[in-house]
């Protein structure tokens, strides 16, 4: 039976990159993602905001750029896939969770700015190999010419 595991997230980093090496030399970031969700309560029919917060992680040149370029508090979208966990704690206790694994990301919000989502956004190309405009941050220059304005609301057509 086929399967499919892929998920796109958006969000604020929730404390500063863990960067680590595998004894292979491999990087490895790891990194706490929260994403808010807004929606309205069934029992008062007021809108509501709860925050999820997801761990990720990231391997390679992926993992170096999101280290050089995110720090806590920095918005983020991702891409990657979802991977089952499992271990023992050190009371023999049997503990699980689910994590993403990033395998490419955008940069979001305004240039050099703390906080904030959406607009904006840009720098580098992909090196992804599902779309030619994802970006795994090999190339972004911390702020050229290559980026986007916003565009007016005016001005969209639809």
């Amino acid at each position: 039976m086929p399967s499919f595991n892929r998920v796109v997230l958006m969000g604020n980093l929730t404390r500063d990159v863990e960067l680590r090496m595998l004894p292979n030399n491999t990087a490895v970031a790891d990194i706490g993602l929260a994403v808010n969700e807004r929606y309205k309560s069934g029992q008062t029919g007021e809108w509501q905001d709860r925050a999820n917060f997801f761990d990720c992680t990231a391997f390679g040149r992926t993992a170096e750029n999101i280290n050089r370029f995110f720090s806590k508090g920095k918005p983020i979208l991702l891409e990657g896939k979802l991977r089952w966990e499992s271990w023992e704690d050190r009371e023999g206790n049997k503990r699980s969770k689910v994590k993403v694994v990033i395998e490419s990301f955008e940069f979001v919000g305004a240039r050099d700015s703390g906080g904030g989502g959406g607009g904006g956004g840009g720098g580098g190309r992909s090196q992804s190999r599902s779309s030619g405009n994802r970006n795994n941050g090999d190339d972004y220059d911390g702020g050229s010419s290559r980026g986007h304005e916003p565009i007016p609301e005016d001005d969209i057509p639809f």
